[in-house]
């Protein structure tokens, strides 16, 4: 088989090319494939991948959009599920800390659509400890409505195209650390925490510098062995004094 033989369920080995017969023993090799990397715990960097593959007319209406794990996924990028949004903007005033518990385990679930998520949570996060008497005040109120209507009113993600021109912004407060990943101007993800007990000890510096290597490592998968910019307001402006 030739290079110029290669539009449509082709890969390509050291030896030459190769072609699968049809959907289904493509789509069975595939999932071996993963399966074998899955058990050996081998992963693939994706942008080292070259996939080639032409899609006919009849499939592309299949194509148009895909829900995973809770995500609807489209040309656009990564939307909320709105059956479990719509769940949440119908959730009753929680009465209980298991009851809070319950709203923020699926909140909770879309933290990457939220800026500050851990910050809006507090109140409500405060109320679950067993240290805490369950009084119910504005501050879990306004807390309560701003998650449900942020996640009602969620953005979409992009997907993100290649591992070039990445940027991690950082900021910290008092009340917990906050960062948001992007790609040519355009979000992939929020990622926050609230503070841990000694961290509330720490300089302004020292959690700025934390909040940097927080966002590192829960976005390795995007940033490992690639160049990125970091910016954190505080780092910034010490540079410039």
């Amino acid at each position: 088989m030739q290079e110029e033989d290669t539009p449509e369920r082709i890969f390509r080995m050291k030896d030459g090319y190769s072609k699968l017969r049809g959907k289904t023993e493509r789509e069975q090799h595939l999932t071996d494939i993963l399966e074998l990397l899955k058990e050996e715990q081998l992963y693939v960097k994706l942008f080292n991948c070259e996939v080639r593959i032409r899609i006919s007319n009849s499939w592309k209406q299949h194509l148009q959009w895909a829900s995973f794990l809770g995500h609807v996924i489209n040309i656009d990028g990564i939307h909320v599920d709105p059956a479990k949004i719509a769940a949440i903007k119908n959730w009753d005033v929680p009465t209980t800390p298991i009851e809070i518990r319950s709203f923020l385990g699926l909140a909770g679930y879309y933290w990457r659509f939220i800026s500050n998520f851990s910050k809006i949570a507090l109140p409500l996060t405060n109320l679950t400890q067993k240290s805490e008497s369950f009084v119910w005040t504005q501050k879990q109120e306004e807390a309560f409505q701003t998650l449900k209507q942020r996640l009602y009113n969620a953005p979409i993600l992009t997907l993100p195209e290649g591992n070039d021109d990445f940027v991690v912004y950082c900021d910290v407060s008092h009340q917990g650390l906050g960062c948001v990943l992007m790609q040519r101007d355009k979000v992939i993800a929020y990622a926050s925490r609230q503070l841990k007990i000694h961290e509330k000890n720490y300089t302004t510096h020292d959690l700025e510098l934390g909040a940097v290597v927080f966002a590192l490592k829960i976005w390795r998968h995007y940033l490992y062995g690639t160049k990125c910019r970091v910016y954190s307001t505080y780092l910034i402006r010490r540079s410039l004094t």
